[in-house]
């Protein structure tokens, strides 16, 4: 049973985010933030904080910029050393040439669909991404409960990509706890964000275990 685990830093300790990060070393990926207070109504990490990530991570960089002129913004996120990029479809002019822009600097490249985004106008950009992130809350705060109206959608998604031999990772960002991880995962979701169920109490290790543990019973439909 193949999952991808990619703890969020938002809701880990700033101040000691070195420590933060050691704490999630059984995680495939770190997932890093990245708000403008303009795309969403926050304001996180820009390229100096990520590059520092970068150097002290003991796990690779899944960035997730939610930030206005994606076109600009992104390529240089790979040209730090994020092992993958994602950036939201509403928030790019060009969305093929972003995709392109960021693999052609050495790292993948994802898109992310806000709830309220179809999958429909965008379909010719899964042949080309490494990753497809499906929002399952609201951009731009962590905490939100988890979207079950966006199971349709995902599971629309795994439909088209499994019809057309595609194989990107399919992400969900958004409330994932050990209750809803099996849900998403059900419906197509490989890749899982959570940030409150792995920094929110107890030990990070031992929860990054309980959600893998969570599917282990579970067959996807």
């Amino acid at each position: 049973m193949d999952i991808r685990l990619h703890p969020s830093v938002l809701s880990a300790d700033f101040v000691n985010m070195e420590a933060e990060l050691q704490r999630i070393s059984a995680a495939d990926a770190v997932h890093v933030d990245v708000m403008d207070n303009h795309f969403v109504q926050a304001l996180t990490f820009g390229p100096q904080m990520v590059k520092r990530i970068v150097e002290v991570s003991p796990v690779p960089l899944d960035v997730h910029l939610m930030v206005n002129h994606a076109d600009a913004f992104a390529p240089g996120y790979a040209e730090i050393g994020a092992q993958s990029v994602t950036f939201h479809v509403e928030a790019a002019h060009d969305v093929g040439s972003t995709l392109r822009s960021i693999q052609s600097h050495g790292a993948k490249a994802g898109i992310a669909l806000k709830p309220g985004t179809p999958l429909d106008p965008y379909m010719e950009f899964f042949h080309m991404a490494d990753m497809v992130l499906v929002m399952t809350v609201e951009p731009g705060a962590g905490g939100q409960p988890f979207m079950s109206e966006m199971m349709p959608k995902l599971e629309q998604l795994r439909e088209y990509l499994d019809q057309n031999g595609l194989s990107p990772l399919v992400e969900v960002d958004g409330g994932i706890t050990v209750e809803t991880l099996p849900i998403a995962w059900r419906h197509g979701a490989n890749t899982f964000v959570a940030g409150s169920s792995v920094y929110g109490h107890g030990e990070p290790a031992d929860n990054i275990e309980a959600l893998r543990n969570s599917v282990k019973s579970e067959e996807r439909n």
